[in-house]
């Protein structure tokens, strides 16, 4: 899928790749840190590849969490559980929003886990700020990993 999505961005026209890359930052399990990289490798400059993938992800996060808050505000009922939705549940209890927003993304997506804590419980205000902030350091390390990488190989 990785492959298919860079195949897409250099498919665009040169000043349209960007859009490739903010379309496939708002895909769950792309998001922003394999955004970045295939924007770095599809040959935009990685400042603007990171920015792509930061923004597509954070639109698609912050669309979630508003619709999953809505949701929770018109939905009281009881949920049925999953292995994973436990494991979230224990990190939530555990770590707070600020933890599981950093860490999170290494076991599920942010548009997952933020969805989840807000259902949870947690302030849709609180959840985004945190998920904004994961995002952006999510993006740019493997942004800047993936253009160190392409200088190594060039």
């Amino acid at each position: 899928m990785i492959e298919s999505l860079q195949e897409f961005t250099e498919s665009l026209p040169t000043l349209l790749q960007w859009v490739g890359v903010l379309l496939a930052g708002a895909i769950p399990f792309v998001e922003s840190y394999f955004g970045s990289v295939i924007g770095v490798f599809a040959g935009l400059n990685p400042v603007v590849a990171i920015v792509a993938a930061v923004v597509g992800n954070i639109i698609s996060m912050v669309a979630l969490v508003l619709g999953a808050s809505t949701v929770r505000g018109k939905v009281a009922r009881e949920r049925e559980s999953s292995p994973r939705r436990e494991k979230l549940r224990t990190a939530f209890d555990k770590y707070g929003v600020a933890g599981v927003s950093l860490l999170g993304q290494s076991i599920l997506p942010s548009q997952i886990t933020s969805m989840a804590m807000v259902s949870f419980g947690a302030s849709k205000d609180a959840v985004i700020r945190w998920q904004i902030l994961s995002i952006i350091l999510w993006g740019t390390a493997f942004g800047v990993l993936a253009a160190i990488g392409v200088d190594l190989i060039a």
